[in-house]
């Protein structure tokens, strides 16, 4: 009887080890006693335009600096849109262009209200 409660209580106490090894692999939160490592939360970003500032300044450009990309380009209405895969970009008149959202279009939707919006009819 004594023999079976030892064997009972060395496989506890594997059993316990076992898991308590994995919890600390895979972040479960039982550390055991040992100190866990703090890791850092990213910071939200500045509630003011600062970064944006100090990235525009930083950025060199001998031609034009698309404002709301800070790409370097020949002309204005040459700015790539911030998100090409979501947006279409359409040129205006006197070198200007617009970013257009696809979201939920079928293909060459975006064109043809922008088409529709410059004849007045939307």
């Amino acid at each position: 009887m004594r023999s079976i409660a030892l064997v009972l209580f060395t496989l506890a106490g594997a059993v316990s080890a076992q898991f308590g090894f994995f919890d600390q692999m895979f972040g479960g939160g039982g550390g055991g006693g040992h100190q866990q490592q703090h890791q850092q939360q990213p910071q939200n970003a500045p509630s003011d335009s600062g970064l944006y500032r100090a990235n525009y300044e930083r950025t060199h450009c001998e031609n034009y600096l698309c404002p709301d990309t800070l790409a370097c380009v020949h002309f204005p209405h040459h700015c790539p849109c911030a998100w090409p895969s979501h947006e279409d970009k359409f040129e205006l008149a006197e070198g200007q262009r617009i970013c257009v959202s696809k979201g939920g279009f079928k293909a060459g939707e975006a064109a043809r209200k922008v088409e529709l919006a410059r004849k007045g009819l939307l």
